[in-house]
């Protein structure tokens, strides 16, 4: 696998300066599905599901999650990334836990907004959510 540029950022929540792989930027010249092309061989990859039963994560192409995973001298690094029309954002993290949790939090808004299709009956909060839907789906591998 080749991996995409390597980029200085700041990990949510150790708040620590690493070096990770670069989400691709839009190039604004398609939609989400021609973003999720220019995932391959950068580390990241396209998460089209989350929680117990395979919930929607996003709603493509408008809305669009990717994951990615690598290590460092201090150890492994999470990040998780999203298109959202045609607006890329990198998240990074030192724990496994953390990331979930945050990629949880924004798969969560878009279910209740409606953007996507998640579990019936959402709680008020993602914290309310139970364990088995803050998690990836089982089926999912990467």
């Amino acid at each position: 696998m080749s991996v995409a540029a390597m980029t200085r950022t700041t990990t949510i929540d150790t708040n620590e300066t690493v070096a990770a792989p670069g989400l691709p930027a839009d190039d604004r010249m398609g939609d989400g599905y021609d973003w999720m092309e220019t995932l391959e061989g950068t580390g990241w990859s396209a998460l089209p599901n989350w929680g117990s039963d395979g919930w929607d994560a996003g709603a493509w192409p408008l809305i669009v999650f990717a994951v990615a995973r690598t290590r460092d001298e201090s150890g492994e690094l999470f990040g998780y990334g999203t298109y959202v029309e045609g607006d890329t954002n990198a998240h990074w993290f030192r724990s496994q836990d953390a990331c979930f949790e945050a990629i949880t939090e924004e798969v969560f808004f878009h279910w209740k907004a409606g953007q996507s299709d998640g579990p019936g009956n959402l709680p008020a909060t993602a914290a309310e959510l139970g364990a088995a839907d803050r998690r990836p789906y089982p089926g999912w591998t990467s």
